[in-house]
């Protein structure tokens, strides 16, 4: 591995329905625990993080076909991992080459409609009265989506609840709504949030917020939909509350 790589530029960050793109290999090597990993210059393809499982699909040019079955981030570094279909070596791959990304469609938006739905579960939390929870951690893969809020809610509503919240969901679905993405100065990032951001922002950095519709924005750094209705559906299948947390797992259908 070269110990020189410069930052990835992050494509996804600024263009979340591009699926194809070209980019530069940088680095062709085998990881600590033996997966063949590719760094490229730049990259569409978004690493696991915030919640939400990487992208897969391939990586080629004509000499070789790389496929991908996962990504990750260290360091402002994306890892690609996955194996060249035609058993090929590493050393058979030259530093500089261009390569074609191509993002598996189907996952990447599946990924994309959990993680909005997510973010649009924590507007319908807002709407049917449980204000006062705050968004905690977060698990946006198919096997069992949920976002966990710090704060209690009574145990009496949580009968109740699923289906306020499903029914806040899908009128906010059937009106639908853009999904920005923008990066913004801290200042106006703040201001667009309800007038904070959470303590691990530095104050002179430039976040990346999400805003769906007209409501608060929050920092997100995943992928999206382009609008609330491609939600389609959200269904809430269970609420736990205990310890100072509540957790609302829901699905997309």
């Amino acid at each position: 591995m070269d110990g020189n790589l410069s930052p990835t530029n992050l494509e996804y960050y600024e263009d979340m329905f591009k699926l194809q793109s070209y980019a530069t290999l940088l680095s062709s090597f085998l990881n600590e625990d033996g997966r063949q990993t590719l760094v490229l210059d730049s990259t569409i393809f978004h690493p696991q993080g915030g919640g939400q499982p990487s992208d897969k699909g391939s990586i080629s040019n004509p000499l070789f076909k790389f496929i991908v079955e996962d990504v990750r981030s260290k360091d402002k570094i994306v890892y690609h991992y996955g194996h060249f279909e035609d058993s090929r070596k590493d050393e058979n791959i030259e530093k500089g080459a261009q390569v074609l990304l191509t993002v598996d469609e189907g996952r990447r938006k599946l990924n994309s409609r959990l993680h909005s739905a997510g973010h649009l579960l924590d507007i319908c939390v807002r709407n049917v009265g449980w204000d006062h929870l705050e968004p905690g951690k977060a698990y946006h893969f198919p096997d069992g989506p949920f976002v966990e809020y710090k704060g209690e809610v009574p145990h009496n509503e949580l009968k109740s609840k699923p289906k306020e919240l499903e029914l806040e969901a899908s009128k906010l679905i059937s009106k639908g709504g853009k999904v920005s993405v923008s990066i913004l100065p801290y200042d106006k990032a703040s201001e667009l949030c309800g007038g904070s951001l959470p303590d691990y922002i530095p104050k002179d950095s430039a976040p990346r917020i999400v805003q769906l519709g007209d409501s608060l924005g929050c920092p997100c750094g995943g992928t999206h939909v382009n609008d609330i209705s491609e939600i389609l559906n959200l269904k809430v299948s269970q609420i736990r509350t205990r310890k100072g947390v509540t957790k609302v797992s829901y699905n997309v259908e």
